[in-house]
C-alpha cells in the first residue's frame, strides 16, 4: 500500500464522513488525475431522492466536467465501499484507468458479477484503510436497528 494510497483514502473517508452527517450512507470518493484531487463525491441518494445519486457517480461526473471529456483515462477513483454494480458499469463507460476501494462489499459489490462489469484494462485494489471504511458502515447501520 502506497502513501498516496492512504491519503487519498483519508480523502474519501472525510467524503463518508460529511455524507455521514447528512444521514446518508457513509461512503466518499475522490478521483485522482496527475497526483491531485479533481472531483470529490459521497451519497447523495436521500438528500436529492435519487437512487442513483452514489458517491462514485457524483464523483464522476465532477470529474468529467473538471477534465472537459467523458473519458477519465489515467485517473485513479478511490472509494471507502466496493462499487455496487451501477457504478462499476459508470466507471467502465468512463474508462477509469484504476479505482482504489476500502472494505468489500459482500452483499452487493460489482466483484459478485462475472463477466467483471468494469474495463478490462481497468486495475482494481481492495482494502486500503478497509478496517476505517468498513467501521464507519457498521456503526451507521446498527445505528438504524
Amino acid at each position: 500500500m502506497e502513501n498516496d494510497d492512504i491519503r487519498y483514502m483519508q480523502a474519501a473517508l472525510e467524503e463518508a464522513r460529511e455524507a455521514l452527517e447528512a444521514g446518508e450512507v457513509p461512503i466518499g470518493a475522490v478521483v485522482v488525475a496527475a497526483g491531485r484531487i479533481i472531483s470529490r463525491g459521497h451519497n447523495l441518494t436521500e438528500t436529492l431522492r435519487d437512487a442513483t445519486a452514489h458517491a462514485e457517480m457524483i464523483a464522476l461526473t465532477s470529474a468529467t466536467e473538471a477534465l472537459g471529456g467523458k473519458y477519465l483515462r489515467d485517473c485513479t477513483l478511490y472509494v471507502t465501499v466496493e462499487p455496487c454494480p451501477m457504478c462499476a458499469a459508470a466507471m467502465n463507460w468512463s474508462q477509469v484507468t484504476r479505482i482504489v476501494y476500502g472494505a468489500p462489499d459482500p452483499k452487493r459489490g460489482y466483484s459478485l458479477f462475472q463477466p467483471s462489469l468494469l474495463h478490462p484494462k481497468t486495475v482494481i485494489e481492495g482494502g486500503v484503510l478497509a478496517e476505517e471504511c468498513s467501521a464507519l458502515m457498521v456503526d451507521f447501520f446498527k445505528g438504524l436497528r
